[in-house]
């Protein structure tokens, strides 16, 4: 049986020492809180604007304002900063976390959508740390998947995947 390292970057394309390459360089040190604020406020800002109600409406029961600080100080904490998340709400436990949701594959590649998006929109952040993020973010959000179907195997099969180029 595959473990749930091995199912994301299967699914995701991306491989496990791609994905943790975001902990070669401290990206907290070289990028600073305010890019990791205006990150996650544009990416939910695109997220709460969805043109798709299926998967806004998994956002529904959440404050944006929770949901951007929650994002935002969980980054920081894994990516080299303070642990601001932990601080406030405990140990991340990212499966159980986002248990209530269905982080479907097609729920995974929205997600990375307008992830990619907000990156892509993000002057502060350089284009090889965007690369390191996007392959975090690809594999974190297909490893949830993975936890997901372990829940619920029934939501479907893998989608095309892609990682970050350089």
């Amino acid at each position: 049986m595959q473990s749930l390292q091995q199912k994301a970057s299967e699914w995701s394309g991306v491989a496990t020492e791609d994905a943790f390459g975001i902990d070669e360089t401290n990206l907290f040190e070289k990028l600073g809180l305010q890019s990791f604020i205006n990150l996650s406020t544009d990416f939910y800002t695109r997220v709460y604007d969805d043109d798709e109600e299926w998967f806004r409406s998994i956002f529904a029961n959440s404050k944006k304002e929770d949901a951007i600080q929650n994002q935002y100080e969980f980054f920081v904490q894994r990516m080299g900063g303070p642990p601001l998340y932990s601080q406030r709400k405990g140990h991340p436990a990212l499966i159980g976390r986002h248990r209530p949701f269905p982080v479907t594959h097609r729920a995974a590649e929205r997600w990375l959508h307008h992830m990619q998006q907000a990156l892509d929109n993000s002057t502060e952040i350089d284009a090889q740390s965007k690369i390191k993020m996007m392959n975090f973010f690809r594999h974190t959000a297909f490893f949830l998947v993975a936890g997901d179907e372990l829940k619920n195997p029934n939501h479907g099969k893998p989608g095309a995947s892609k990682p970050a180029e350089a």
